[in-house]
């Protein structure tokens, strides 16, 4: 069969006219089909997806995805833990602190970025899902991370409560920059959405700083400002780690 013919997805149709339901045809797996969801939300968003295009995307009729996943919530949910586990094929992210704590979140921070600005599209629904336990928070959601950075931390010389206050800093750190640069990629993120550039205000004579300084306001320094922001954060960690009476600040 051509490579640019449509594969027949009604299964109904397939059997009533004496063929075999195409997921006969098709061999499916939890794995495969969550790695097609990503790959449709980085194509078309969040919006678009439901369980008979993602079918069509593989192949086969919607009925034969809910052997493997109950419905869409259940996808997303997988969805969300496929790509934050990217960040464990990524060699610059280590699971604890090698040469000291800066550098441990360092690497994880850039970790967490790549899989954002990898999937821009997919990224909201880190803030969105709901996390393995009700007080994690986004972007590290999953408690083996959780766990990675805490314990980390603590190696490091942070008491529980300094570990803590980091893991919070971090976290709305993380979650407010990213969000803020995938919108500008195109993401959906609801409130958080950018203007499209043929929707230009034009003049704004009501606002004439704004006005006379667009141009620079239109500049993209995502790159430095994370790494600036970044950097600031640590400071702010070490000076936490010191009022609480931590040794190697």
């Amino acid at each position: 069969m051509p490579e640019d013919t449509p594969v027949n997805t009604d299964a109904d149709e397939a059997v009533v006219s004496g063929g075999v339901a195409p997921s006969v045809r098709t061999t499916l797996s939890r794995e495969r089909i969550v790695a097609a969801a990503v790959a449709f939300i980085d194509d078309n968003g969040l919006a678009p997806l439901t369980m008979r295009r993602l079918g069509e995307m593989l192949g086969v009729e919607a009925m034969a995805l809910y052997r493997h996943v109950p419905g869409r919530e259940d996808l997303l949910d997988a969805v969300v833990e496929s790509i934050i586990e990217e960040m464990r094929h990524d060699e610059d992210v280590i699971e604890s602190p090698v040469d000291g704590w800066q550098d441990f979140l360092q690497r994880m921070a850039h970790g967490v970025r790549r899989v954002a600005l990898t999937h821009p599209k997919v990224f909201p629904l880190v803030a969105s899902r709901p996390a393995e336990a009700p007080w994690l928070r986004p972007p590290l959601r999953s408690l083996d991370w959780v766990e990675n950075f805490l314990t980390g931390l603590e190696q490091e010389g942070f008491d529980d409560a300094a570990a803590v206050g980091a893991y919070r800093a971090f976290t709305s750190f993380l979650l407010g920059h990213l969000l803020l640069e995938v919108a500008s990629r195109g993401a959906d993120v609801g409130p958080l959405d950018v203007v499209e550039e043929d929707e230009d205000p034009g003049r704004l004579p009501d606002h004439p700083t704004v006005e006379r300084l667009r141009s620079a306001l239109s500049e993209d320094h995502a790159g430095v400002e994370f790494e600036e922001a970044l950097e600031e954060l640590l400071n702010r960690l070490n000076l936490l780690l010191l009022e609480h009476g931590g040794a190697n600040g």
